[in-house]
C-alpha cells in the first residue's frame, strides 16, 4: 500500500517535532531559552535558504498579494512566540509534560479551523480532538 504524500510529510513533520524537544532540552541547557531561540532560527533561516536556492523557487517571490504577506507575517510572529515559549518551558520544565502541553496545538489548530476558516468535522475527528485534549492533560498533569 502507497502512502499519501502529504501523510508521508506528516510523520516526518511529527517525528522531527519529537526530535526537537530533546535536542532542544539538551540544546537550552546552560543558556538563555531565548538565545537558544535565535541559535535554531538562525539555523532553520540557512537551511530554508538552502532549499528554496537549490529548487529554484525564488519565482513567485514578486508576485506575492499584500493579503498573503499579512498572514505570512502573522504567522512569523505566532511561530516565533510559539517557540520562545516552547524553548523557556523546555528550560524549566519536564519533556515529558511540556511536550504534550505544546501538542495541545493539534486541537487548537482543529477548532481554530472551524470557528475561523469554517471546516466541518466529522464525530471521528470530533473525538479525536477531545481524546488529543484528554491525553495531553493525562501525560501533562498525571
Amino acid at each position: 500500500m502507497i502512502l499519501p504524500k502529504w501523510l508521508i510529510f506528516a510523520f516526518g513533520s511529527a517525528f522531527f517535532a519529537g526530535l526537537t524537544a530533546i535536542f532542544g532540552k539538551l540544546g537550552v541547557a546552560g543558556i538563555s531559552s531565548n538565545l537558544a531561540t535565535l541559535i535554531r532560527t538562525f539555523i532553520i533561516l540557512v537551511l530554508i535558504l538552502l532549499i528554496v536556492c537549490f529548487r529554484h523557487e525564488w519565482d513567485g517571490l514578486g508576485s506575492i498579494s499584500p493579503k498573503t504577506w499579512l498572514f505570512l507575517l502573522l504567522s512569523g510572529v505566532a511561530t516565533g512566540l510559539s517557540w520562545l515559549c516552547y524553548y523557556h518551558a523546555l528550560k524549566i520544565g519536564d519533556v515529558a509534560k511540556v511536550a504534550p502541553i505544546d501538542k495541545l496545538s493539534v486541537s487548537i489548530a482543529i477548532l481554530l479551523g472551524v470557528v475561523v476558516l469554517g471546516e466541518k468535522l466529522s464525530f471521528g475527528q470530533m473525538m479525536g480532538c477531545s481524546l488529543i485534549i484528554l491525553g495531553s492533560i493525562v501525560l501533562a498533569l498525571f
